[in-house]
């Protein structure tokens, strides 16, 4: 009798993070790597960090060929491709690749746009206090953290149009940085336009220093309602295996090589 084919083993999931001196921020990632280990027990989860916190990518790299793992998805928690994901996480998994030449990367798409986002989004605000009869007569703020990539503001305008067409009465994005307008001014434009109920959604993975100074920006505005960011929910952890699987079936992302 023959032997067997052993598979090999799936690639780990490393799930790259932008860090954050808030440990809210961390705790999040934290608590999605489990979500995601949740769905898919078959795959070791890490997390890593580009700033703020431990592990960095490249200490989470290491680690996992250490303990002979030799090839590794690298996601971005990232939910528009802007200079994080076109420069910072390619440079530092170049750098990687080239420093543990045992260890295949390769680079997964960012999460957005995706209607599990929606989906996530409509949650919070749900929970928040908005009922589903009332989204005709609910204009929402899609507020960011901000970019001054045009591609990324680009898909923003795009998956708030997209939004807005499932039923809102109307969604406009908003910054918390780099560019107008401000979640307090796109407040104030929907209450200038008719708009009767005005509610924010925090367009944020994790807590920190722009979700906060989106939070102000609302509640200075007076907007009637405030959801809190997207968070480890299970939305989110379907969309995060969901890049997974398809950065592992693409045959057209190489994986990252000295």
């Amino acid at each position: 009798m023959g032997l067997r084919e052993v598979a090999a083993p799936a690639p780990a999931l490393l799930v790259v993070a932008h860090g954050s001196r808030d440990p809210r921020h961390a705790a999040t990632v934290a608590a999605l790597a489990a979500r995601v280990r949740a769905l898919r027990p078959d795959l070791r989860v890490e997390a890593g960090y580009l700033d703020f916190c431990a592990p960095s990518v490249a200490q989470a790299l290491s680690r996992l060929a250490a303990d002979g793992v030799r090839e590794v998805v690298a996601l971005p928690l990232l939910l528009t491709r802007a200079f994080h994901a076109k420069s910072d996480i390619p440079a530092v998994l170049h750098a990687a690749a080239a420093r543990l030449p045992g260890l295949a990367i390769r680079q997964a798409g960012v999460l957005g746009p995706s209607r599990l986002l929606a989906r996530a989004l409509e949650r919070r605000l749900y929970e928040a206090g908005v009922r589903p009869e009332d989204r005709g007569s609910t204009g929402v703020v899609l507020a960011s953290a901000g970019s001054s990539d045009p591609e990324a503001n680009a898909a923003l305008a795009e998956f708030a149009r997209e939004w807005q067409r499932t039923g809102w009465c109307a969604v406009r994005p908003a910054f918390a940085s780099a560019r107008p307008p401000r979640t307090e001014d796109a407040v104030r434009e929907l209450r200038a336009a008719g708009v009767r109920r005005v509610a924010v959604a925090p367009y944020v993975i994790a807590p920190g220093r722009l979700p906060d100074r989106i939070e102000r920006g609302a509640r200075e505005a007076g907007a009637d309602v405030l959801a809190d960011v997207l968070g480890p929910g299970e939305e989110l952890a379907r969309l995060v295996a969901r890049r997974y699987g398809q950065a592992v079936a693409s045959e057209g992302v190489a994986a990252l090589s000295a």
